[in-house]
């Protein structure tokens, strides 16, 4: 009998790794696989907290705890940055000289900003009239400026895509709009939104309900909008084909991109994703490598709830692996966000890579007790219950009651989608996920 020890080794502790670890201790003979983790922080950040920082309803204590809280016990953690993995022999090269050998490797190093991408970004005006809020640095700052901010151009600019947490600077510019208003300036702010998407979203039918949101709050869209650099001196957002937006502040979304070991190592596309099946979440190019969240180059949302159900998927095609067998779970691009409109309000979506977002009740078909693209009252207690769940459940790798399929359950269906005479649920989502 051979009782050598095989390993897995997850890069990144963030919230897909922690998570997957969880899932993992669980599911896994431990007398047989040896799980690490690998992490160059020793803190968790709740990121989508980083959002309420600058307006004052969250702060640093709110979205900090340690990461060692949400690992199993006595679990192998190495705090260490990563230089290179080299697939073809099944190794990871620490920052600090330590080699891994991997019998089955996950990468979720998700994604990180890169503001040095765009020529002037960084430059003088960088913290000072130029702010980000995806990470805790920018949203303090951001926070300070606030206070003694009395107006002027306020231009929320996504400099490219993909981001993670697509629709944050919509939830920003909507929760400025509110901000300014009960400063009494909001008369003195004018407020554009640009982005290099043709309407406001990522999907069409959320775009249209959102962009007409941007204009009842009169904030300004501007659309297709190519970020190629930034004049310091001018004040001037300038694209690539010269348009030019003035702004007085100006809050960027910088480029995301994927971990630099990701390049190092071959492993990911220009912007250091990793190519992944987006069903099996299985590596393109090496079998005993999957991905999860961000760092992944799949066509669904970066955001948290998609990392989540992508680690109920991941978790059973692993075990299918380990005991060779055919990876049958599959992931359909299942995302679900709350959108803090302001005023105590949000709106909710629930969509996947084949089915737009649409009205309807969720999770319970008739009950709710929220509503999808609507905005209420209780979509913004949901959004700020999600942080209790993120911390006490999500990232203990506990379920939620919502699966990891999409389904169709409460929706409103389109014309488009009654027309395909679906006869059961579970009928639905297989067809509508591409007969899967």
């Amino acid at each position: 009998m051979n009782t050598q020890m095989k390993n897995l080794v997850i890069l990144g502790a963030g919230t897909a790794g922690t998570m997957m670890l969880n899932k993992l201790h669980k599911a896994l003979d431990l007398s047989q696989w040896r799980l690490t983790i690998v992490d160059n922080e020793k803190t968790h950040y709740y990121q989508p907290g980083f959002l309420f920082i600058p307006f004052g309803v969250y702060s640093e204590s709110d979205v900090v705890k340690p990461k060692v809280k949400f690992f199993p016990e006595g679990m192998n953690m190495i705090n260490s940055e990563i230089w290179k993995v080299i697939p073809e022999y099944n190794k990871v090269h620490l920052d600090n000289g330590i080699t891994l050998d991997y019998d089955i490797l996950i990468i979720a190093t998700g994604s990180k900003l890169a503001p040095e991408e765009t020529e002037g970004l960084t430059g003088k005006l960088w913290k000072k009239d130029i702010f980000d809020f995806y990470t805790l640095d920018g949203a303090k700052a951001l926070a300070e400026k606030f206070k003694t901010w009395d107006g002027g151009k306020l231009v929320i600019n996504i400099t490219e895509m993909p981001i993670k947490c697509p629709v944050a600077p919509l939830e920003f510019a909507f929760l400025a709009d509110a901000f300014f208003e009960d400063r009494g300036i909001r008369e003195k702010v004018h407020i554009q939104y640009v982005t290099p998407l043709a309407e406001a979203f990522t999907k069409h039918k959320c775009a249209e309900v959102l962009g007409h949101f941007l204009e009842d709050k009169g904030i300004e869209l501007v659309a297709e909008f190519n970020t190629g650099r930034i004049d310091n001196e001018e004040k001037k957002l300038i694209s690539w084909d010269e348009r030019e937006i003035e702004f007085d502040l100006l809050v960027t979304v910088p480029t995301n991109k994927g971990a630099d070991y990701i390049d190092v190592s071959g492993l990911g596309d220009e912007l250091n994703f990793v190519p992944t099946d987006k069903h099996t979440l299985q590596s393109v190019a090496h079998k005993n490598i999957f991905v999860i969240g961000d760092a992944t180059n799949i066509p669904a949302s970066k955001a948290g709830s998609v990392a989540h159900f992508e680690s109920e998927i991941l978790t059973e095609n692993i075990l299918h692996y380990i005991n060779a067998r055919p990876l049958a779970a599959r992931f359909d691009g299942h995302a679900n966000c709350f959108i803090e409109s302001g005023r105590g309000k949000a709106f909710l979506i629930d969509f996947n890579y084949d089915v737009e977002p649409m009205p309807g009740n969720f999770p319970l078909e008739h009950m709710g007790p929220f509503s999808l693209l609507k905005e209420t009252r209780m979509n913004h207690l949901g959004k700020l219950m999600f942080r209790w769940a993120y911390w006490n459940v999500l990232l203990k790798g506990k379920e939620l009651p919502v699966g990891p399929h999409m389904s169709l359950k409460g929706k409103i269906l389109d014309d488009i989608y009654r027309s395909n005479d679906f006869i059961t649920d579970e009928q639905q989502i297989t067809k509508l996920s591409g007969g899967i």
